[in-house]
């Protein structure tokens, strides 16, 4: 093929030279897994951030459907210093999508690597490649009549283990950590070498998927949220599926309760009445995955009035705090601690209890009951139509679980988001002893005027927060920079530090968590 002049380039790359990668990709992977047409990269070019898409704009994107492959990539993009940005199945809307985090990076899709390699019935435990979606898990057990139960993520169907675990995402099972999870990844290193984590190095072994911490260092954790390799396996723990299944909701009629509610649930939690990561959802948050939009009530700019909130309250019979629980086990074990709950709940003296039975079938209660029970679906897409136009940005800051902290940090986001006229659309999820504080900040990216104020208002939220000693867990790829300063310098340090060792050419996703040769000069 004759050489093109390619619309975006690699940083610092020339036509010449990266058409050259190109042919080498196409040689390895054929015409049909290149992807370089303005066509074929429209899906890797949609973003819901507040900046320009061009910023993001991908110079190419590649399949891949074998570790060799991937081996054979990571070799080009060395010879010819192509930064390689790689995605599988998900979308990760609201986190910066499949985007990647600067123009000219391409894209590597390991979506068609999309093997089940095993799931041991009696053991629970299950290893898959980086393609496999969260329903095509669900399927499997299904039509093999496997007794396990899946923990993910709410946009489940969609998504995958391998994607959302190293991103550290969590679900809404007693299995929601899934980090904690996971038992033994398969990695393609920067220099082609493959390292297996835990027992996977030994050979002939087969606790790979059972016991994750092998001999000397464990190195798992370093490579989520990371790009010190390309994982192209990972192992991970299935919850067998109990005899009963219990869902519940738990309504509190003002935002003021949210304090004595964390004081309620978190004994109930640290003790494991209730197992499952539980959650504490404010009124738009379940407004919007029941189906209702911002325009049915008003069409005033700006911020949603609180008496607006309250109408909705009352029209869709939600409380202004919407707690989620569920009780796993026996019948007897279940029964016992049914009556904790209760029993604290009466001690509380406010709440009012929901069972499956009297939600009959109403969302949003129906798609928060699945999530707790292992059953994939779409529904908290709903958020995006609350306010329309496509901009969508998760601000998790994280903090202990306690009242007071949940008060505190309420209080805050809801002042900044309605400062810069846009909503609180959030949830608390109540970990073992932590809190993430999960907060959608929804606008309009097709109105200049409120990205602008939506980019301010996250900015703001990351400085504010920080002032108080929060954090967040995670962040879209437009503000990862900034989020890794809030860590400190010694962290920023090791980490690039780390990075010269495995990754001197800097090819792997320059730029994730902050990490990136090319920018980091606080040696």
């Amino acid at each position: 093929m004759s050489e093109q002049n390619y619309k975006v380039l690699p940083r610092d790359v020339e036509q010449g030279e990266f058409h050259q990668a190109i042919e080498k990709f196409r040689a390895l992977l054929g015409n049909e897994n290149v992807l370089v047409e303005d066509a074929q990269l429209k899906p890797y070019n949609k973003i819901m951030m507040p900046s320009e898409d061009a910023e993001h704009a991908p110079s190419a994107a590649v399949t891949a459907t074998t570790v060799e492959q991937i081996q054979g990539v990571v070799r080009i993009c060395n010879e010819h210093k192509i930064p390689v940005w790689t995605v599988s199945t998900g979308r990760n809307f609201g986190y910066g999508s499949t985007a990647p985090h600067h123009r000219g990076q391409i894209i590597l899709d390991l979506k068609k690597m999309n093997k089940i390699i095993h799931v041991d019935a009696e053991l629970g435990t299950a290893l898959v490649e980086p393609g496999v979606t969260y329903q095509q898990l669900y399927d499997y057990l299904q039509e093999n009549n496997i007794p396990l139960m899946l923990s993910f993520s709410a946009p489940s169907a969609i998504a995958g283990p391998l994607g959302n675990t190293m991103d550290r995402g969590v679900g809404y099972t007693p299995y929601g950590e899934h980090f904690l999870m996971q038992c033994g990844m398969e990695l393609v290193l920067a220099n082609g070498d493959i390292y297996r984590t835990g027992m996977g190095g030994v050979e002939g072994d087969n606790a790979w998927q059972v016991f994750k911490w092998g001999y000397g260092p464990t190195l798992d954790g370093m490579f989520t949220q990371a790009n010190y390799g390309i994982c192209t396996k990972l192992g991970f723990w299935l919850m067998p599926k109990p005899p009963v299944i219990k869902p519940f909701e738990i309504q509190f009629e003002e935002e003021t309760d949210i304090a004595e509610i964390v004081e309620f649930i978190r004994p109930l939690r640290i003790n494991q009445v209730i197992p499952n990561s539980v959650v504490i959802a404010g009124v738009l948050w379940e407004a919007s995955t029941a189906g209702v939009r911002r325009a049915d009530y008003t069409s005033e700019p700006g911020a949603t009035s609180d008496a607006i909130l309250k109408q909705i309250q009352k029209d869709k019979h939600l409380g202004a705090w919407n707690v989620y629980c569920a009780l796993y086990g026996t019948p007897e074990q279940v029964a016992v601690n049914w009556n904790i709950v209760t029993g604290a709940l009466k001690q509380l003296g406010k709440g009012k209890i929901i069972t499956e039975e009297e939600a009959g079938g109403t969302e949003p209660f129906t798609y928060r009951a699945k999530l707790m029970s292992g059953v994939p679906n779409l529904r908290e897409f709903g958020l995006y139509n609350w306010r329309g136009g496509g901009g969508s940005m998760w601000f998790a800051p994280v903090s202990q679980a306690r009242g007071s902290e949940c008060d505190k940090q309420y209080a805050l986001a809801k002042q900044i988001l309605n400062k810069h006229g846009l909503d609180y659309v959030g949830e608390f999820i109540v970990g073992w002893r932590d809190m993430h504080h999960v907060i959608d900040v929804l606008y309009d990216r097709t109105n200049p005027e409120e990205t602008k104020r939506a980019d301010a208002c996250f900015n703001e939220l990351l400085d504010e927060f920080e002032k108080r000693g929060y954090a967040v867990y995670r962040v879209n790829t437009r503000f990862m920079e900034r989020v890794a300063q809030s860590y400190g310098p010694v962290k920023r340090r090791l980490e690039h530090t780390l990075k010269k060792a495995l990754d001197p050419n800097n090819i792997l996703a320059p730029g994730k968590s902050g990490i990136d040769l090319d920018k980091f000069n606080d040696w």
